[in-house]
């Protein structure tokens, strides 16, 4: 039950700074509010602020995904992990210090939004390192294989929208403390509280080891062949990829309706403890759809669940577009039905795509694997917001009925199509699948011709070395007097290698 219990840990451990994913994307909403209240919206707008966070924020974690991805198969999963940590810490510090110049608004909105920027890079780095690491973690030997999917998506996916949740709630907290005359207070405070987690997790990581299937399988030391990777991943990479990008576009876009559910719910309010309180209601939807959905992984595989999650938010999509007249009627209806939406699609895409992208490469890229597929869903979420809202206004705007079914109909149909490529394009993920994958593809480079000889950290927790001296033949053919062979026998996972060191007798 101890090793269980380590072996969770580490899960943990290692994807729990995700959390701060989600919190950083929650929290800015609610900051943003507050900016508006306290400075006016005309006079924040005429900075281009709106735009220019949304962008930067974006582009920030596209950045680190791509580079952590390539510095955690090269330079090891602890020190990207540790460097996420430290990023993330770092700017959710600075951001909540913004300032401008003389006390110019310009300048404090140019410098948060810097700060997105920065805190997005550490944001980024924690998918190629943090959920890379926990996936490996995820098939130790203390891990009951029944178990392997379900603790990687409570470790990750579930952490992301637990964020969410406490992002929702904090600001709410803050107003019931400092009361609505002290707003500067509460969204500094708000963006400041984001260091917790992140230097929490820093030392939860620092005594952790690199995982035991990276010191055996990556490569560190030697070249990736690209040209040989390329061929073996590319059509699932882009399959993936492609999941994850239209996940991402319906997914963030249809944040915006809960501006309606709101301004239905409380009848226009100009409160802050209702309108907070209610996105806390909105945002609790998402917890049941990631919980429940990690205890179906292992008996329906992710793939199988990924379509299911897909095909059955699809439906929902199409009964809300079309009883959105009668739905709106009774609002707490609506809310329950889009809040099945939002569930469906964690239980499904949210959960999955991460453990698909994390378990269908080997060790060697599966940071960089990884990086690739999770940006280009950022890049997703990025497309949506930014679509969305022309889509709204060409289905006749945002006081239609016409207007808010639009997007639910083309984000229904965008899921049935990503169920379809996962069905012909996305292989199954096994339990064990990393230890499995990672012997063919060792097996596929050495039919290729490469060396696989310089793979792997070296001696790992399991080896066992022997050095008998053996008296040999003196060879006097070299010139030299050898009187003595060195024979190290290194035994690793049920191979033997042979190293030859010849001592020198003058």
């Amino acid at each position: 039950m101890t090793e269980r219990i380590k072996g969770v840990s580490l899960i943990f451990a290692c994807g729990t700074a995700l959390f701060a994913d989600g919190y950083s994307n929650g929290i800015i909403s609610s900051v943003n509010t507050l900016l508006t209240r306290i400075y006016d919206s005309d006079r924040i707008e005429a900075h281009n602020y709106g735009t220019t966070v949304r962008s930067v924020a974006f582009a920030g974690t596209v950045v680190g995904m791509i580079i952590f991805g390539w510095l955690s198969d090269k330079m090891g999963r602890k020190s990207g992990m540790m460097s996420a940590t430290i990023i993330v810490a770092l700017f959710s510090g600075l951001s909540s210090a913004s300032k401008g110049a003389h006390g110019s608004l310009g300048g404090m909105l140019s410098m948060l939004s810097a700060m997105r920027f920065l805190l997005g890079i550490g944001i980024g780095a924690e998918y190629p390192c943090g959920s890379v690491s926990a996936a490996e973690q995820s098939e130790g030997p203390s891990i009951s294989k029944s178990g392997q999917h379900q603790w990687l998506a409570l470790a990750t996916n579930c952490m992301i929208d637990l964020g969410v949740v406490v992002a929702a709630f904090i600001p709410l907290a803050l107003v019931w403390i400092f009361g609505e005359d002290h707003l500067r207070v509460i969204w500094r405070l708000s963006l400041g509280l984001g260091m917790v987690p992140a230097l929490f997790v820093f030392f939860w990581r620092m005594n952790m080891e690199e995982p035991e299937c990276y010191k055996k399988g990556c490569m560190k030391y030697t070249e990736i062949p690209y040209g040989l990777v390329f061929k073996r991943y590319w059509a699932s990479l882009m399959a993936i990829s492609f999941v994850w990008f239209m996940y991402d576009i319906i997914a963030y876009p249809f944040g915006i309706y809960t501006t309606t559910i709101l301004d239905n719910v409380t009848g226009g309010t100009d409160s802050l403890k209702v309108i907070f309180g209610w996105n806390v209601v909105i945002n609790l939807f998402y917890i049941p759809g990631t919980v429940g959905g990690a205890f179906v992984l292992d008996y329906l595989d992710p793939k199988m669940t990924l379509i299911v999650g897909l095909v059955l938010q699809a439906i929902i999509g199409f009964i809300m577009s079309g009883l959105y007249a009668q739905l709106t009627n009774h609002i707490a209806a609506f809310a329950v039905v889009y809040g099945i939406f939002l569930s469906l699609g964690e239980l499904g895409p949210g959960n999955c795509t991460i453990i698909i992208a994390s378990k269908t490469s080997a060790t060697a890229v599966r940071g960089q694997y990884y990086g690739i597929a999770a940006a280009v869903g950022k890049i997703g979420a990025f497309v949506g917001t930014w679509v969305f809202p022309p889509i709204v206004n060409a289905f006749g705007g945002p006081t239609t009925t016409r207007g808010n079914t639009g997007p639910f109909w083309i984000g229904s149909a965008l899921a049935l199509f990503s169920a379809v490529i996962v069905l012909f394009f996305v292989q199954p993920v096994p339990h064990d699948g990393l230890i499995e994958e990672d012997r063919a593809f060792r097996e596929y480079l050495e039919a290729h011709g490469y060396d696989t000889s310089m793979m792997g950290l070296g001696l790992t927790s399991d080896v066992h070395v022997e050095t008998p001296q053996i008296d040999v033949k003196m060879n006097r053919s070299l010139g030299k007097n050898w009187d003595r062979e060195i024979l190290i026998s290194m035994r690793s996972e049920g191979l033997q290698d042979l190293t030859i060191e010849r001592a020198v007798i003058t």
